[in-house]
């Protein structure tokens, strides 16, 4: 005999699960006590917000299903952060969670009941409005069948996190030696999924467009950073000689220093990429749902189906044609779709100069003149520079939301594949640090989170994790002590100004390093060391506070359609 938290744990080993993200509370202590004995790595921050955006990390980094446990109230409220993102950047998740339950007890007067009932709260209704799919199982069995479950869903078609709620009692409880039906299979073989590919027929109509456009251009989005598909979009690329662009999730799907690369597209995005998608005659959109940050929203001179032919592939059904109808839709697998129109081009003849020339002429759009301004307080494109100029190949770079990201979108130019993640599903702040200590500690690669004052308060106990846990990231808070982008909005708005908060202090206090720069003359020297160093280190960037974001930022499409809708 066997206990079910036992059990759930040799399920996570068999499932090749190296790291559990969580909090210890409520009945997901068993769980966390089954795992004393186990290989699979705790890792424990200082909340299950924090928790819940570096399994979603973990997801989005490694392609397979970052873990989350805690106690169900925090799971369902500061720890939504992270599932949140995961839904909406389809990043595969698995949520351990569980209701509080107090067994006879749970309908008296009930003390962080999270099962429905009178005087408690309903988690099942949270989770049902944030996973994919989610279980709330009552039985052994059913306990392990629903994991197993949830980790098939996670990565199924689509990616996004899914849910199990432990019951109390079935967390304890004994699974029977009888092989009595229903039966349980293997976790290996219960979680197994198929690729899905577009229809031969599609693909040959897709690659017919493509070969015989003139000025043909790719929008690519998160979706090709799920599937893996970097050779196959530069191969496609090159095939059909096509200007690649990307969405914001979908930066660095492309290295931006490519001979095709043209930027990211968007309302805060380089105008010189807008520009590229704007004047093609044919679009080839790769996992981009088309959200109205991308498609500057709906700027009627930007995508117009009417005049250019457009080519959607997803895997989704649902998202190809979405927002603008579609000539060709692929249904699949990014990388299965882009392969398959690589081998349609075979007998097509490249010939056309538009793409490189006009790839070239967009990458401009990574350098202004501020980019190189000696002024103090620091510009932020200067900062962003100094940013640029320690991002290698192999470093990880983590963008919070708000002003910063856009900043870094503009002057970041990302020297390989997979380089940069930002907040940008549901885009709350506070998700660049986290991410950055989730991607140290299940890396060996250099990390550089970069957030603004404002994010980076919100989960700076993130450095002391980072400390904790041995691992070494940089730590850039582009700081102008407010909440910039609402404060550019409107300097009107209270609560926009912040006190000014001493992180030097604060990194230290958390046995981390930490520095404040006020100079561009010695940051980009102070960058450096703080890359270099094995602790983890804290860079306070003074930005000045009036240089306008939207304002330097926002494209020509964007201005068109009346300007700041964030």
């Amino acid at each position: 005999m066997t206990t079910v938290s036992t059990e759930l744990v040799r399920t996570l080993e068999r499932l090749d699960v190296e790291y559990l993200f969580g909090y210890p509370g409520g009945r997901a202590i068993e769980l966390l006590e089954a795992l004393a004995e186990s290989t699979i790595e705790v890792v424990r921050p200082r909340d299950e917000r924090e928790a819940s955006v570096m399994a979603e990390m973990h997801g989005r980094l490694h392609r397979k299903p970052g873990v989350l446990t805690g106690q169900g109230p925090w799971i369902g409220s500061i720890g939504a952060i992270g599932q949140l993102e995961a839904r909406l950047g389809s990043s595969p998740m698995v949520v351990l969670t569980e209701a509080s339950e107090r067994g006879e007890y749970s309908t008296l007067a009930p003390y962080q009941q999270a099962r429905g009932d009178y005087g408690g709260f309903a988690l099942p209704k949270i989770l049902d409005g944030i996973a994919k799919e989610w279980w709330f199982p009552r039985t052994a069995k059913e306990t392990l069948r629903t994991t197993q479950l949830a980790f098939k869903h996670a990565t199924a078609g689509r990616p996004g996190p899914t849910a199990v709620i432990l019951d109390g009692d079935a967390v304890t409880a004994e699974i029977p030696e009888t092989d009595e039906p229903p039966t349980l299979w293997p976790p290996e073989e219960q979680v197994r999924n198929w690729e899905s590919r577009p229809t031969e027929s599609d693909v040959e109509r897709a690659g017919e467009h493509l070969a015989t456009a003139e000025r043909s251009a790719i929008i690519a989005g998160n979706g090709v950073h799920a599937a893996g598909a970097y050779d196959e979009l530069e191969a496609v690329a090159e095939r059909y000689e096509a200007v690649v662009t990307t969405s914001y999730l979908g930066k660095s799907t492309i290295a931006e220093t490519h001979p095709l690369a043209a930027g990211v597209i968007g309302s805060f995005g380089h105008e010189g990429a807008n520009r590229a998608v704007s004047e093609a005659d044919t679009l080839l959109v790769v996992g981009c749902r088309l959200n109205p940050m991308d498609t500057n929203w709906g700027a009627a001179s930007f995508v117009r189906p009417d005049e250019q032919t457009i080519i959607h592939a997803d895997i989704d059904s649902r998202n190809a044609g979405w927002v603008y109808p579609a000539d060709v839709g692929l249904i699949g697998d990014a990388k299965r779709g882009l392969s398959a129109l690589d081998r349609a081009a075979e007998a097509y003849a490249p010939g056309n100069d538009w793409a490189r020339e006009r790839a070239r002429d967009a990458r401009e759009s990574f350098r202004v003149a501020e980019c190189d301004s000696d002024a103090e307080p620091i510009k932020p494109q200067r900062a962003v520079t100094a940013i640029d100029g320690i991002v290698d190949e192999n470093t990880l770079v983590t963008a919070d939301s708000g002003n910063n990201r856009f900043w870094l979108l503009n002057y970041l130019q990302t020297p390989a594949r997979r380089t940069y993640f930002g907040s940008g599903g549901v885009g709350g702040m506070g998700w660049g640090g986290p991410a950055a200590v989730s991607a140290a500690i299940t890396t060996d690669r250099d990390v550089v989170a970069v957030a603004g004052d404002g994010g980076f308060a919100m989960t700076m106990t993130c450095v002391e994790t980072a400390v904790e846990y041995g691992v070494a990231p940089t730590f850039v808070v582009l700081n102008d002590t407010g909440l910039g982008m609402v404060r550019q909005m409107d300097d009107s708005i209270p609560g926009v100004e912040f006190h000014d908060t001493d992180f030097v202090r604060v990194a230290e206090g958390f046995g981390a390093e930490g520095t404040r720069v006020r100079s561009p003359a010695n940051l980009d020297e102070t960058l450096a060391t703080a890359k270099a160093a094995d602790v983890p280190t804290v860079v306070d960037v003074r930005i000045d506070p009036d240089e306008e974001m939207a304002e330097k930022l926002q494209s020509s499409f964007y201005e068109s359609v009346g300007g700041l809708h964030e």
